[in-house]
């Protein structure tokens, strides 16, 4: 991890501990103890295994994609992949990091190194497909609660919905009509063109082509490993429908049970759709704001309120990063190859 990447993480500490005092600035001290005193520990130790048991879902997800031909990667150095895009998901705007790191952490593990950017787009491509159908069932579900509620709220969903409907139809394109998006692409960057240098964008042409030509090329290969495809999707479902469960199982550590899982389900991934919206790494600020908002009504106490604001990020955000700290420093299992005859 580099000095820039660990005053990077260590920023974001201290912004989520200016935000939670700023916070706690009104609140009776006395009530914030008696509500820690009375934490369920039992709820608090299912939240703490359900988001666990995501990233070891999304572990499985990683091991089928890398399984070829024999090739198993290991479940440990397989671990380490989503821990470490955890950490650098959380320290790079919009999550920008979280690519790279799993390209090394793939690499290292004995990966070649095209082979693993050719899981790591395939594993996009699945993640986000699967992002779109949750946000689309939510939308359909709960979406007139929030925009009764809390109008402006509801245009940043809107506006969230729209960036990962736009993403998916520029997958779609790639994938089924190659050549017109490379034309689109082209009026594209000739526009660009007028406002900048020739050979800036000329440079701009050649990265956007040999994108599209990668992505197309593994688009090709996603269509023959159909099986392969399902079976990550459905535990991509899985692994969304763990991390989207959390704050049920946090609010239910404050005793609060008449709240309905489904609504708190559909909230969160509200949250989570404002969330990406921020150009600040993990959200920080933007997160806490929405959590308050949308689960105001299920919390009497403010002191309540705050405290599980705070675990909530605890368990979603910061506990990532602390994983994904230990999971860089451990020198990962390598690759095991299938013994092949001698021709």
């Amino acid at each position: 991890m580099s000095r820039r990447n660990k005053w990077a993480a260590l920023l974001m500490v201290l912004i989520g501990a200016g935000i939670f005092a700023f916070e706690m600035r009104h609140q009776n001290l006395a009530q914030v103890a008696h509500t820690l005193q009375h934490l369920e520990l039992g709820w608090l130790a299912v939240a703490v295994a359900v988001m666990c048991l995501s990233w070891l879902v999304e572990t499985v997800v990683v091991q089928i994609f890398v399984q070829h031909d024999g090739d198993r990667l290991p479940f440990s150095a397989a671990l380490r992949v989503p821990l470490v895009e955890q950490l650098f998901n959380n320290i790079t705007p919009f999550a920008s990091g979280g690519q790279p790191a799993q390209l090394v952490a793939l690499m290292q593990a004995g990966v070649e190194g095209g082979r693993a950017s050719s899981i790591l787009l395939m594993k996009f491509i699945v993640y986000q497909f699967m992002v779109l159908l949750n946000f689309i069932l939510t939308i359909a579900l709960g979406f007139h609660q929030i925009v009764a509620q809390f109008g402006a709220l509801a245009l940043l969903i809107v506006f969230g919905f729209v960036i990962h409907v736009t993403v998916i139809i520029g997958l779609l394109l790639v994938m089924y009509h190659y050549r017109f998006t490379k034309r689109l692409v082209g009026w594209g960057v000739n526009v660009f063109g007028w406002f900048a240098k020739p050979a800036r964008k000329a440079a701009l042409q050649l990265k956007l082509d040999a994108k599209i030509d990668t992505f197309y090329a593994e688009s090709l290969h996603l269509k023959r490993e159909k099986r392969k495809v399902l079976k990550a999707a459905l535990l991509t479902l899985v692994q969304l429908f763990l991390y989207y469960s959390v704050p049920y199982f946090v609010l239910r550590c404050f005793g609060i049970a008449d709240v309905s899982f489904v609504e708190v389900l559909i909230l969160h991934i509200m949250i989570v759709m404002i969330v990406s919206l921020f150009p600040i790494p993990g959200g920080t600020g933007g997160a806490e704001y929405s959590f308050k908002t949308l689960f105001a009504a299920y919390v009497p106490l403010a002191s309540q309120l705050v405290l599980a604001m705070l675990l909530w990020r605890l368990l979603t955000y910061y506990l990532g990063m602390a994983l994904g700290a230990v999971a860089l420093g451990v020198s990962p299992r390598r690759i095991e190859h299938k013994a092949r005859p001698d021709k």
